[in-house]
C-alpha cells in the first residue's frame, strides 16, 4: 500500500468510525432508548417505559452546573402545576454526579413533584447521547423524542416549557 492510499484507508476507517458515534446519539423522531434512566432516591429503578402515555422531559444535571441550578425549580414549578391539573407530565431530572453526592443533594432538596434519579455508570447519559450538561431531552406521549436541547441557559428554557405546554395539549 503506498502513502497516500494508506493515509486514504485510515482517514476513511476514522470517518466511518467518527460517524457511526454520531449515528448512535438518538434524535427527535426516534423511540426515546429504552434503558434505565437511573435509581430514585430509594434506589429503585426508572425507565421511560414507568411513564407511557405521559410528555417525558428527562434532563440531565448536576449541581456544580449553575443553568442546571436555575432550571431545576423552573422544571419543578411546571411538574407541581401539571400534577394539579392532570396533565399528563413526568420530569425526570437524572443527576450525573457519584451516588453519595446525589443523596445529599436529595436530602438537601427535600420532597419534590419531579423525579429524582441517578445516573449509576452513565449508562442513561451514554443511551441518550449527552456529552455535557445541561442536556434535556423532551419524549412525547408516544415514546418518540420531540426535542432535544443541549448546552442552554436560563434564558432559553421558557421557549423550551413553551414547547412542552405544545405536546401537553396533544392527545
Amino acid at each position: 500500500m503506498t502513502s497516500i492510499s494508506s493515509r486514504l484507508y485510515i482517514f476513511t476507517l476514522l470517518l466511518v468510525l467518527s460517524g457511526s458515534c454520531v449515528a448512535g446519539a438518538p434524535q427527535p423522531g426516534d423511540i426515546a432508548p429504552a434503558v434505565e434512566i437511573g435509581h430514585g432516591r430509594n434506589g429503585e429503578p426508572v425507565h421511560v417505559a414507568d411513564y407511557a402515555g405521559k410528555v417525558v422531559v428527562v434532563s440531565f444535571w448536576a449541581s456544580w452546573c449553575a443553568p442546571c441550578r436555575k432550571e431545576l425549580p423552573m422544571l419543578e414549578g411546571l411538574q407541581k402545576i401539571a400534577d394539579e391539573k392532570h396533565l399528563g407530565l413526568q420530569v425526570v431530572a437524572v443527576n450525573i454526579e457519584e451516588r453519595d453526592v446525589f443523596r445529599k443533594i436529595a436530602l438537601k432538596l427535600g420532597d419534590m413533584h419531579v423525579k429524582l434519579v441517578n445516573d449509576r455508570n452513565n449508562r442513561s447519559a451514554m443511551a441518550y447521547g449527552v456529552k455535557g450538561i445541561p442536556h434535556m431531552v423532551v419524549i412525547g406521549r408516544d415514546g418518540h423524542i420531540a426535542r432535544i436541547h443541549v448546552g442552554y441557559g436560563d434564558k432559553e428554557i421558557d421557549g423550551f416549557l413553551a414547547e412542552i405546554n405544545e405536546l401537553l395539549k396533544t392527545a
